[in-house]
């Protein structure tokens, strides 16, 4: 299964090898993750869910975080800058773009109550499940 040729993979190597000027790569830093690339870690603790994704190289004000019933939208802006302070500046390459994730939670999260963690590169998020019946049975007449 892992000898699978990737989506556009074919085409990669073709202008790779034949056309090298027009397949640019950065530099230096390292390339966009993927959305595959955050991983996320869900766990269930009683009356919250815990979250934990992996976003290294991203400074926490660039992070963005919503929260919509029990959908959780991870998005993070990725800027990296290679620029050299003398004046012989030869080169000066940026890099930017962004990434989100999401994923649904099983129950509906309590917005008020939720907080926000991000620490060497991990985001830790404390979502608390919003209470009340959740559902209700009706009565049939």
């Amino acid at each position: 299964m892992s000898s699978l040729i990737t989506r556009g993979s074919l085409f990669d190597d073709f202008f790779r090898d034949v056309a090298p000027g027009f397949y640019v790569k950065p530099l230096h830093g390292d390339p966009l993750p993927s959305p595959g690339q955050i991983k996320i870690d869900v766990k269930e603790n009683g009356n919250s869910y815990t979250v934990s994704a992996e976003i290294p190289g991203v400074r926490k004000e660039d992070i963005h975080v919503t929260i919509e019933g029990g959908m959780v939208m991870v998005r993070a802006e990725v800027k990296q800058e290679d620029a050299h302070k003398d004046d012989k500046q030869l080169r000066n390459e940026r890099y930017f773009g962004s990434v989100s994730r999401g994923i649904q939670l099983p129950q509906d999260v309590d917005q008020a109550q939720a907080k926000a963690k991000y620490d060497n590169g991990v985001l830790t998020l404390t979502l608390p499940k919003k209470q009340g019946n959740g559902s209700q049975k009706l009565r049939i007449e």
